[in-house]
């Protein structure tokens, strides 16, 4: 099965999609989850969801998990505006508290995961980076997150350790879209999150930032009020905490709350 995934969609397009779903879409009459899934994500967990919804579907045959991934205040925003997501898995918890205090989650936000960041540069390193006080430097070419979104604003957290005033060239909607253009040589260097360093393979090459510098991040994720099928979004958020879906996480650099 080819997964649908979209990101930065329109919010009547999300409506119409579920809306237009199968009959089984709020579950299966015959105990546990069924039909479409709706599952917000943000841009850093692209390809470990796109597993750990493989492995959901195979525990739940007749269920598709359908991924909406982006910026996690895109997603925020979206939620807000009323779409009919089933989970919100978020990278950062300010984004998860502004709908938790929209009263659009149901029971509690939980962490899941947390990841680290990474300084990326394209393969080779042609402009010599070594660390972070290379962002100062105006000849080079460098990229963020926007600020507002997670990878960005823990960016800028990790600069302001190291008293770093980054020369920034371009600020991106997302980690993947920042990610994307390093590994296409646009730019000298970026900061993006461990996991994307691993995911971009031999496109870029990663520089450590030192622990006293460096910050983690923690993954919320919680089901939606108001979803269409929410006994599917409450399995799927048991799956991605228990054993199998830590394991997956795992495996593509997370670490474990």
């Amino acid at each position: 099965m080819r997964r649908r995934v979209t990101a930065a969609v329109f919010v009547l397009g999300l409506v119409g999609l579920v809306a237009c779903g199968d009959d089984g879409d709020d579950g299966t009459a015959g105990g546990g989850p069924g039909g479409t899934v709706l599952v917000f994500a943000a841009a850093s967990l692209t390809d470990a969801f796109a597993d750990v919804a493989a492995a959901f579907e195979a525990a739940h045959p007749g269920t598709e998990v359908q991924l909406n991934l982006a910026g996690s205040a895109a997603l925020r925003e979206q939620i807000l505006e009323g779409a009919p997501a089933a989970v919100f898995a978020s990278a950062n918890q300010s984004n998860m508290d502004a709908v938790v205090d929209a009263g659009e989650v149901a029971g509690e936000a939980r962490e899941f995961a947390r990841n680290r960041l990474q300084i990326a540069v394209p393969a080779g390193n042609a402009a010599g980076v070594t660390g972070l006080d290379d962002f100062a430097n105006g000849d080079l070419l460098i990229g963020l997150c926007a600020e507002g979104v997670p990878c960005g604003d823990f960016a800028r957290g990790a600069l302001d350790n190291a008293a770093v005033e980054a020369a920034v060239d371009t600020n991106e909607p997302d980690v993947r879209a920042l990610l994307t253009k390093i590994g296409a040589d646009e730019l000298d260097a970026g900061i993006v999150y461990v996991t994307d360093v691993l995911a971009a393979g031999d496109l870029v090459d990663g520089i450590d930032i030192p622990d006293e510098f460096n910050v983690v991040a923690a993954y919320p994720i919680a089901e939606l009020v108001g979803s269409p099928n929410a006994e599917g979004g409450a399995a799927f958020v048991e799956f991605v905490l228990s054993g199998e879906g830590q394991a997956i996480l795992t495996s593509y650099g997370f670490t474990e709350p």
